[in-house]
């Protein structure tokens, strides 16, 4: 089991990766837009020092063919780290970057998928990690669950050494279906976490339980 935090933001990361158990940072482009103007390699080399070297970086190219795909991964990696894990668009020429890149041993993320067929692709193509948009997919009315179920399937029946890190969510309810569908790790922005940990019935539970401890021993702590 996996959680990553889906975000490029150096505050949100440097407070609550170590509140969580966060094995690692997803970001693309529109995440990138979010931070304004900023010097990408440097900011990604701040990311890669927050979470320090045993959690997985995951940064997304720009290319869409597959020789540029597989030079942005080569920029990633000489301006970055040798460690980080190039995203790469589930597409026909994303597919050849793919099969090239771990060729050469550079970890790969499969993304932007939405279907089956997609997924299966990507871990024959030898990918480390495929991301099904999970909300994504169910606004498009396909059964995101069965998609994740059928994936999981695949990568026991042919013992390929993919994960399956399923991304887009808009709820926590969402997240907890990614896995129990099969997913072995999601990325989600930090905010779900938050919330999900501090919903009023969960607030209102521990204020209960202070007050009547204070109302008995005239104390906040434990003697």
């Amino acid at each position: 089991m996996e959680i990553l935090f889906d975000t490029a933001n150096l505050a949100a990361i440097e407070e609550m990766t170590p509140l969580y158990p966060v094995s690692g940072v997803t970001t693309n482009p529109t995440i990138i837009r979010a931070e304004g103007p900023i010097d990408l390699y440097a900011h990604f080399r701040r990311i890669r020092e927050l979470i320090g070297p045993d959690r997985t970086l995951h940064i997304q190219v720009l290319a869409q063919d597959a020789d540029g795909i597989v030079a942005d991964a080569h920029r990633l990696l000489d301006q970055v780290d040798g460690r980080v894990y190039a995203k790469i668009p589930t597409t026909e020429q994303g597919i050849r970057a793919m099969r090239l890149l771990k060729e050469e041993g550079v970890g790969v993320t499969a993304t932007a998928i939405y279907s089956k067929t997609q997924g299966m692709l990507a871990i024959a193509a030898g990918a480390d990690y495929i991301a099904p948009y999970f909300n994504r997919m169910e606004s498009l009315d396909i059964d995101t669950g069965a998609t994740i179920k059928s994936l999981a399937k695949f990568i026991d029946r042919h013992g390929a050494a993919c994960k399956i890190m399923a991304a887009s969510f808009k709820n926590v309810a969402q997240v907890s279906a990614a896995f129990e569908a099969g997913a072995a790790a999601v990325t989600l922005h930090p905010a779900l976490p938050r919330a999900a940990l501090s919903a009023p019935d969960i607030t209102q539970a521990v204020a209960a339980f202070a007050e009547d401890w204070y109302q008995t021993f005239g104390t906040t702590t434990l003697p």
